[in-house]
């Protein structure tokens, strides 16, 4: 026969089994959770591996086209550079032609005052020749 003592220690055993087998159901509910997340996290991880290694290929891929630009910009500077200086030196000789053409105008009305002197000197010598001459 069971005595008082010994139901007491049965109770006290079935009581600490039913702890024990609530706690493990607990953290087997626990473990199952974690597992799912587990998964989930596995699966969200290879997402973002392929968003990585898509994000890596457009970097790579920007950056080629960066310094394509950037090469482009380099050739463009010089030419503009060239052009800057051919402009330059054209404006130079432009600004000595006209200095030349200016001086070639003076020159010219010049001469022309001295040929209209001339001509006049001309006229008044053979007015002078023709009054001699009748005389």
């Amino acid at each position: 026969m069971v005595n008082g003592q010994n139901l007491h220690d049965v109770a006290g055993v079935v009581l600490f089994l039913g702890f024990i087998i609530d706690r493990m159901h607990h953290y087997l509910r626990k473990l199952i959770n974690l597992r799912s997340n587990v998964g989930s996290s596995k699966e969200e991880l290879e997402q973002l591996q392929k968003e990585r290694t898509g994000l890596k290929e457009k970097e790579e891929k920007a950056s080629k086209e960066i310094k394509q630009l950037k090469e482009k910009l380099s050739s463009t500077s010089e030419r503009l550079k060239k052009a800057e200086t051919e402009s330059k030196e054209k404006e130079r000789k432009l600004e000595t032609a006209e200095t030349h053409v200016t001086a070639l105008q003076k020159q010219s009305a010049e001469l022309l005052l001295e040929y209209d002197r001339l001509l006049e000197d001309n006229q008044n010598l053979q007015s002078q020749i023709l009054g001699k001459a009748k005389n």
